[in-house]
């Protein structure tokens, strides 16, 4: 038995030593994805990417980087980025979806929008093809959250102000005018949308740990929180803060963190009471990650070209960082 736990003990110390943690910028002035150092924070390299890059996902053992191209919707392309050699490997052509923004990684698809083609789709790593797309119908299709099946998907339309809520279900056949079905007529699986009025120019958005909540904030403050099984508004805040722009759930659940892109305030809202349970100048904030391990947030402010990072615990800015020109997009990657 002692040997067997020396053993194990040897396997998981090799295991750690293994990995390798980033964390990605993009930069979209430089037109590079910068590599910091996990914990020191220091940048090892540049690596360049498309003329519009905006938001980075990594596969799920961290070898690969994606980043999306929008160009005002008109960009066709994704690149792959090998973080276990930090170059470039390719660009992923996504036509006909044009104008790629929201990724998510999940079981070895990248799902993105496409906001030029008002569309979501879905490609396939493995087969290295685009799989499946399917319409909003909505203006900017912008961010997107697909739950951990695969079964449900939602996005933010930001110039049509709704967000999209997109079920996969078994339809029944419909029956034709005659009243008889043809023989060989037979349930079916698809997706089908509803359409939730949230206000024009709401773009950051998330979903509570439970599933049960989206969170979406406006440019006119109001913080809208959408009931995701009744598939309605159940409360509307005005946090009388202009500019609110990007928002995310703490590690924990418990907060919500909403920052304006115009004064730079960063609200901390208690996610049962909906209360404001403090406000910082943090920097006018773009793109979110939350780092659960240090228990800190990430932020983007790209109009002053500087990352913040906030302590979540203190909820005070200790650092912040310059990758290059507007970053955006942001992430850890662990590699394995």
């Amino acid at each position: 038995m002692r040997f067997f736990t020396l053993f194990l003990f040897f396997l998981i110390s090799n295991f750690t030593i293994a990995q390798t943690k980033y964390i990605l910028g993009l930069s979209k002035t430089d037109h590079n994805m910068v590599v910091l150092d996990y914990n020191s924070l220091e940048i090892i390299t540049k690596i360049p990417v498309g003329e519009d890059p905006h938001e980075v996902v990594t596969s799920d053992d961290g070898s690969l980087a994606y980043v999306a191209n929008t160009v005002n919707g008109t960009a066709h392309e994704i690149n792959l980025i090998d973080l276990k050699n930090l170059k470039p490997l390719k660009n992923i052509d996504t036509r006909p979806l044009y104008g790629s923004h929201g990724l998510v990684y999940l079981k070895d698809k990248l799902w993105f929008t496409a906001q030029g083609s008002k569309a979501v789709g879905r490609y396939d790593v493995k087969d290295d093809k685009l799989e499946w797309s399917m319409g909003t119908g909505q203006n900017i299709t912008h961010l997107l959250y697909v739950t951990s099946d695969a079964e449900h998907f939602y996005t933010t339309n930001v110039d049509s102000g709704t967000v999209s809520v997109f079920d996969h279900v078994l339809l029944q056949p419909t029956v034709p005018p005659t009243g008889v079905l043809p023989p060989n007529a037979k349930p079916r699986w698809d997706w089908v949308q509803t359409l939730i009025n949230v206000g024009k120019g709401a773009e950051g958005f998330d979903v509570s740990q439970d599933g049960k909540e989206l969170w979406t904030a406006r440019p006119d403050g109001h913080i809208l929180i959408v009931d995701l099984k009744k598939r309605e508004i159940k409360n509307d805040i005005d946090a009388k803060v202009l500019g609110l722009h990007r928002l995310k759930f703490t590690p924990d659940g418990k907060t919500v963190c909403i920052v304006s892109v115009k004064t730079g305030e960063l609200l901390f809202y208690d996610a049962q009471t909906r209360r404001e349970v403090k406000k910082i100048n943090a920097g006018q904030g773009a793109a979110m990650y939350m780092d659960k391990e240090k228990n800190r947030l990430f932020m983007s402010c790209t109009p002053n070209n500087s990352v913040s990072i906030i302590d979540l615990n203190k909820m005070e800015v200790v650092k912040k960082l310059d990758i290059g020109g507007r970053p955006d997009g942001i992430t850890m990657a662990v590699v394995q």
